[in-house]
């Protein structure tokens, strides 16, 4: 056995060959030789770039290979001066058109071909009545993911005949791309079917099914699968769901320290039959710690006599297992790697966080966010019952509730105002909006340049400064041009004469650009000092930049009004 192994890693140590010498260029050749030679190695390059074509009586060169196949497809050779030449965008040789010359299909306003739907296929091959053998012959054929999804439009009988037909390796993988109703599909196995299904999925899959499931179910199917499945499970599951260790997986590849080229070569092969993550190899050393990582394709292409040593990249990232997600996931984006290993803290490594566990992870977090700027607790799906969904709704509104009673209560305090210029009411909702604007607006910048990385004292204060900056010169634009708008309304639409219309529209634009930059500075700082309190930056929300925004803009409004049109002007109305 050992000698088969040695003969099937003998080639991927062989040394390089040479490359061959380029050919001479003959001078006698006459241009129609040439021609003819250049097309013949044109159409036979597919063939040629698969290396020597064997015959009945051996092996051909590549050129001979190359100009039988042109002499083939061309048949017998045309000078140089009757090849037709293409007009109009066609090629008269071929009469294909040219695209460079022509009208393409996007020029012709054609749309692109529409992908097949595999869904519909499965459900007809799946519902046919093809025998058990020939049905999952049709299934191997399709993605897992594809499968998954035609789920759902399959009937409970016909789901079950999927899965007694359907082998447990691929039926794993098919349950790993089902989330909405993974708990309902898995209800509807056997026994044996849960057990099997169970031990095959990767721990991080396992575990998030298992806790889906009723309690004294999920303890006997515990009991039920292998040791090894049970470890990698308790494994995971020790771990809070915020941290970066419940979403790790087992399955990887790990050699050990001072082992030979030929050695890492035979733990690789042993050990990929059982984990399909085998792009990188990890190495540890006799304690289990983490002592760097291997490309597969340097293993393979490195000779038999390199030191194991040369190949191993030590300062390969890696990440704690007791690590916040929210705390480690721009160190995950920032590398460009199939998989990050997951230590413990003594450096000893318990698993890796692939490339699609990290798109998940920066999925869902973007979720949150967004649904916290919108001002719900966590984020809704599309299936969520209601009750759910008032549950997540319900608390953000009654705090926005309280909020808005302060607004108002803050403008009953300019009542007296309000009696004596009445008119000043019908634009305040303009300026609160404005203000709810420049802030949601200053709000969504900062929580994507807080989720970019870690920010310096120098770069946040240059950043307020700048959102700041940006709500002064958008007050100023829109304020200036509510002062024309406005006063020319309250004079010609109104009635209230030329002194009272741009008076009330100089307040209201003195109001804007106030109240515009104080909610570009608010939208910016509100967000960093809750980051700096080490709370979530996304929880300055929305619909509370907008409540707070509301309450500087209502005094500021009212303030400037009671003083410059009422004390200075005197004005009535």
């Amino acid at each position: 056995m050992n000698s088969e192994k040695e003969k099937l890693n003998e080639p991927m140590q062989a040394p390089v060959e040479a490359p061959a010498e380029k050919p001479e260029k003959n001078p006698a050749e006459k241009p129609e030789e040439t021609a003819a030679k250049r097309r013949s190695s044109g159409n036979g390059v597919e063939k040629a770039a698969f290396g020597a074509e064997k015959t009945s009586g051996g092996v051909q060169s590549e050129d001979a290979a190359e100009a039988r196949i042109g002499e083939e497809e061309l048949g017998e050779e045309v000078p140089l001066n009757e090849i037709p030449k293409k007009e109009d965008g066609v090629n008269r040789l071929t009469g294909d058109e040219d695209h460079k010359g022509g009208t393409s299909k996007e020029d012709s306003g054609e749309e692109p071909p529409e992908h097949p739907d595999y869904e519909q296929e499965l459900v007809k091959i799946i519902r046919s009545n093809l025998s058990p053998k020939a049905l999952r012959d049709r299934l191997e054929d399709y993605h897992e993911n594809d499968i998954a999804a035609s789920l759902s439009l399959l009937t409970p009988e016909e789901r079950k005949k999927l899965y007694r037909v359907i082998d447990n390796e691929k039926l794993s993988d098919v349950f790993e791309y089902t989330e909405e109703d993974r708990a309902k599909y898995f209800n509807e196995l056997s026994g044996r079917k849960k057990v099997e299904l169970i031990s095959r999925m990767d721990a991080d899959e396992a575990v998030d099914l298992l806790r889906q499931i009723d309690k004294p179910e999920r303890s006997l199917l515990i009991d039920l699968i292998d040791d090894e499945s049970r470890r990698d499970i308790t494994l995971v599951a020790s771990f809070d769901e915020d941290q970066i260790g419940s979403r790790m997986s087992t399955n990887y590849i790990h050699i050990r320290l001072g082992l030979t080229v030929k050695q890492a070569m035979r733990e690789l092969v042993a050990q990929a039959a059982d984990n399909d993550n085998i792009s990188t190899l990890y190495v540890l050393d006799s304690d289990g710690i983490f002592a760097g990582a291997i490309d597969l394709k340097d293993l393979i292409t490195a000779r038999e006599g390199t030191p194991l040593t040369d190949l191993i990249t030590a300062s390969y990232p890696y990440v704690y297992g007791q690590e916040k997600i929210e705390d480690c996931i721009e160190q995950l984006k920032d590398y460009s790697e199939d998989s990050i290993p997951v230590l413990d803290e003594n450096n000893k490594m318990l698993g890796v966080i692939t490339s699609q566990d990290v798109v998940e992870v920066v999925d869902e977090e973007m979720g949150e966010d967004y649904a916290k700027l919108a001002g719900l607790s966590t984020e809704e799906d599309l299936h969520e019952p209601i009750r759910e969904s008032i549950k997540k709704r319900f608390p953000w509104l009654v705090v926005l509730l309280f909020l808005g009673l302060v607004v108002s209560s803050v403008v009953t305090l300019y009542e007296g105002v309000v009696a004596q210029l009445t008119t000043v009411v019908f634009f305040q909702s303009l300026i609160l909006d404005m203000a709810g604007n420049v802030g949601t607006q200053s709000l969504a910048v900062t929580i994507r340049v807080l989720a970019d990385g870690n920010l310096d004292r120098k770069k946040i204060t240059h950043f307020i400064w700048k959102e700041t900056r940006v709500g002064l010169v958008n007050g100023l634009i829109i304020g200036s041009a509510a002062f024309a708008v406005i006063g020319f309304y309250v004079w010609l639409l109104l009635h209230k004469g030329p002194l009272f219309g741009f008076a009330v529209s100089g307040c209201i634009g003195a109001a804007l650009i106030l109240a515009m930059t104080i909610s570009g500075f608010a939208g910016a700082g509100v967000p960093i000092l809750f980051k700096k309190m080490k709370l979530d930056p996304a929880a300055a929300s929305g619909p509370l930049i907008t409540t707070l925004n509301d309450l500087t803009a209502v005094i500021s409004y009212y303030s400037l009004v009671y003083f410059f049109l009422i004390k200075i002007l005197n004005l009535h109305g």
